[in-house]
């Protein structure tokens, strides 16, 4: 478009996703870091937001739904511009642009056109992949393209009618993930579900699996004392060997629409949560006996129906959009799948969107109406601290880097500078 457990859960010590030699508190991939929705170490902490929110800057920018990210001093985003989809680089003080790369021709849906995937930075490189199903890769600096791959090449279905499937409905959503030597990508076709580039090269080093893509991005974590890659297709949720490819283990979650419009999450003690309007939240254990992995449902709430969010984990708590009438803002016990709390009609016009990135204690949520809103996460009771109008409608995540918030929607890229010392100065 596209939890009380005791501190030995906590997401840094059992996560493990792409290495990056960035500054702390970069947001250079699909939610943050970790890919937990959580600011990175040494992140400026937020306790209150300002009665209107003035940009740092804005630009004005292309359709599409992709997610901005931040890192080293630059922002990346992708946009619609004359027929292409293009990738920019900003300079993350001042918006002036560094380069600008067209990587793909553009495709559009009922619900608009332009990129969905949001792009992530690996080292000297950027990876960004079009809507269409093309995966490239693009020097850091400079923006010169160094490889791509289409997904055509594995026959991917892909359609502009809007018919069951992923790909072959609503376009290339999910991101893939960096990891050592390699790089990951939801290409989704027959026999190459999942593909494994040199992440340098692009040279094909495996491919597995015969699911569509749904519009969920990958994640790298250690279950069952073994690091791997969780991905959550159209047609289930699996672990696969990151240098053969091979199937560890697999949960099927299946839905007719099969979207899933969802990405995992580690919750500890080797257990993940997907989520849909569908099935609701559910969680699941990876577990090993000898050398065979196994998978258990450790609970299911069925009235979580969290449709396009992905829960964000806190201190042994799940936050996210949801709820029965999906328009609630809900709070789910990790360890029992209960939900403490829910605050239905949070904003003015949530529809079934908002993310959710977690600051030290606090929450931001940013509504799909455009509110920003600063919470506790508190598990006893919906606590707001403070809200505020921050741009147009938007199902775009934003990015948290170095105390500023980069907010996309249809129009505009903007930085807010939500540091403590910028707030009180209002």
């Amino acid at each position: 478009m596209l939890g009380s457990m005791k501190s030995t859960f906590a997401i840094g010590t059992v996560v493990m996703c792409a290495a990056l030699t960035l500054p702390a508190g970069d947001w250079p991939q699909w939610r943050g870091v970790n890919r937990d929705g959580h600011t990175g170490a040494g992140a400026t902490p937020v306790s209150s937001l300002p009665k209107e929110l003035k940009p740092v800057w804005k630009i004005a920018i292309g359709p599409g739904f992709s997610s901005p990210i931040a890192a080293g001093g630059k922002v990346i985003y992708l946009d619609e511009q004359n027929g292409k989809e293009v990738a920019h680089c900003v300079e993350a003080n001042a918006a002036r642009e560094i380069w600008s790369a067209p990587f793909a021709d553009a495709f559009g849906d009922e619900w608009g056109s332009g990129p969905r995937s949001t792009p992530f930075v690996n080292g000297e490189r950027v990876y960004v992949q079009s809507m269409g199903g093309e995966f490239h890769c693009l020097d850091f600096a400079t923006g010169k393209p160094l490889w791509n791959v289409p997904f055509k090449k594995y026959g991917v279905p892909f359609s502009t009618k809007a018919a069951e499937g992923t790909a072959s409905r609503r376009g290339n959503n999910g991101s893939g993930i960096a990891e050592g030597d390699y790089v990951y990508v939801p290409v989704g076709a027959k026999g190459a579900s999942v593909v494994c580039f040199e992440k340098l090269t692009g040279k094909e080093v495996w491919k597995t699996g015969d699911d569509q893509a749904a519009y969920s991005s990958f994640l790298i974590a250690t279950l069952a004392g073994t690091k791997q890659l969780v991905a959550f297709t159209a047609d289930a949720l699996t672990g696969l060997d990151l240098k053969t490819g091979s199937i560890l283990w697999r949960t099927p979650f299946k839905t007719n629409a099969k979207r899933h419009a969802a990405s995992p999450v580690l919750i500890g003690d080797d257990t993940l949560t997907v989520n849909s309007h569908t099935f609701g939240l559910i969680a699941t254990k990876v577990s090993k006996e000898g050398d065979t992995f196994k998978t258990t449902e450790r609970w299911a709430n069925k009235e979580a129906r969290i449709n396009l969010g992905t829960p964000t984990f806190v201190n042994g708590f799940l936050y996210s959009q949801g709820g029965v009438n999906t328009k609630t803002l809900i709070c789910v016990d990790a360890t029992s799948g209960q939900t403490k709390w829910a605050e239905p009609g949070f904003g003015k016009d949530v529809k079934d969107y908002s993310s959710v990135i977690a600051v030290g204690k606090n929450l931001l949520v940013l509504t799909y109406d455009g509110q920003l809103l600063l919470l506790e996460a508190n598990p006893e009771k919906y606590t707001e601290l403070g809200r505020v109008q921050a741009c147009g409608s938007t199902w775009s995540h934003p990015a948290f880097a170095d105390g500023k918030l980069y907010v996309r929607d249809a129009r505009e890229l903007q930085c807010f500078d939500l540091s403590t010392k910028s707030v009180a100065a209002r």
